[in-house]
């Protein structure tokens, strides 16, 4: 018999693109909910993706629409339009991440479902929020970087006098995605104690100056991390070091392993610089090991097809195997959170345009046969097969 979900009892519709929103509805997706991506029918943009595209969709899609349904929908239609609603009637939440005033103009805002549906949970995730000086402005996760701080400060750890940075792999996305996923849940429980559902405005640039503490840190100081840096140098040996054959991740934080270094190496001081030359003559495991034994926090530095193939990550199911009707089967990443009851879970590969029109026009609005045909011959749905 299979596990329990916690939100197995939870539908999302789902009207999310690129990285910010389908990171959201990812995490609520592998936690069980019933997630719908309502799809124009044409597609979602992320589809077309930068790279090449497997199975007609980018490999990235692939990953950050896991487990959903895709129901595709022209919502400029009535017909379209009607198939919503009654499709918002039957949900719990729901998640778009269009500029503000989108969803209004297509009669879709916070105030027409809520009257749809007086429990719906409705949360708006955009750059720069439903109101503000820059409200209006289009965002990618490098311009929330940009504000809050992080491109700047990434540059500052290779040369304050130098360039700024971009963080790698959209973190500007992920970081507010997690923030999005984790208040609709504390909607939810409000919800289930009051009966009511409510809108939750979530941007980009608000969640990233959120998880940039260094702002904090120059308001009651008046210094820049690498003025600080420079200040008041730390004792501690953290940085990335070259070995003959590779690259170390040395995070000599811990009290203890300093000490144990200075034992191991009989000096009264260590230096990064010491550290430097003692691993340019091992290879990358065996610094790896050196530091393992006396306690140091350290990790290889890995490419990620060096990742997918560590054998603590593997023994942690952190990789599963799914099977895509078009792309055949192929290795993904896990949810990440153990639970002892409810464990998240990886149960499908990312829906073909439309895969899902009939399983949910027919099981959940009660649509018939004839009447589906009519739609897809309209223009108003389309299925990829």
């Amino acid at each position: 018999m299979a596990s329990m979900k916690i939100l197995d009892d939870i539908r999302v519709v789902d009207l999310t693109d690129h990285w910010f929103g389908p990171w959201c509805t990812l995490l609520l997706a592998e936690l069980g909910a019933d997630v719908i991506k309502v799809e124009p029918t044409w597609g979602a943009t992320a589809r077309i993706g930068g790279g090449q595209r497997l199975g007609g969709s980018d490999p990235v899609f692939h990953y950050l629409n896991m487990n959903k349904k895709s129901l595709s929908i022209n919502l400029k239609a009535d017909q379209g339009h009607m198939i919503f609603m009654e499709l918002v009637k039957r949900s719990d939440i729901v998640v778009q991440n269009y500029l503000p005033g989108v969803m209004e103009r297509l009669g879709l805002g916070y105030d027409a479902l809520r009257e749809a549906n007086p429990r719906i949970i409705y949360a708006a995730l955009s750059g720069f929020g439903q109101y503000g000086p820059y409200s209006n402005r289009a965002s990618f996760d490098v311009v929330a970087e940009a504000m809050s701080g992080h491109t700047r400060l990434t540059g500052d750890l290779v040369d304050p006098n130098g360039p700024p940075l971009n963080m790698a792999e959209s973190y500007g996305d992920l970081g507010p995605g997690t923030v999005a996923a984790y208040c609709i849940m504390a909607a939810i429980r409000n919800r289930d104690r009051k009966g009511i559902g409510q809108m939750l405005d979530v941007a980009q640039a608000d969640c990233m100056v959120a998880l940039n503490p260094a702002i904090v840190e120059y308001s009651m100081t008046g210094l820049l991390p690498w003025q600080i840096r420079e200040r008041y140098p730390t004792t501690h040996i953290s940085g990335i070091v070259k070995a003959s054959d590779g690259w170390v991740q040395v995070a000599g934080f811990r009290p203890r392993a300093l000490d144990a270094l200075k034992e191991k190496l009989g000096v009264e001081v260590v230096t990064l610089a010491a550290v430097k030359e003692m691993v340019s003559g091992m290879t990358r495991d065996e610094a790896v090991e050196y530091f393992v034994d006396i306690g140091m926090p350290v990790a290889p530095v890995y490419q990620v097809n060096e990742s997918l193939e560590d054998p603590h990550l593997n023994a942690r199911g952190m990789f599963i195997e799914v099977e895509h009707s078009k792309v055949g089967k192929f290795r993904t990443v896990n949810f990440p959170v153990k639970f002892s009851d409810t464990p998240g879970e990886v149960k499908s590969a990312a829906p073909l345009i439309g895969q899902h029109n009939r399983e949910i026009l027919k099981g959940l609005l009660g649509y018939d046969e004839e009447r589906i045909v009519e739609l897809e011959k309209g223009g108003i749905i389309y299925t990829d097969k």
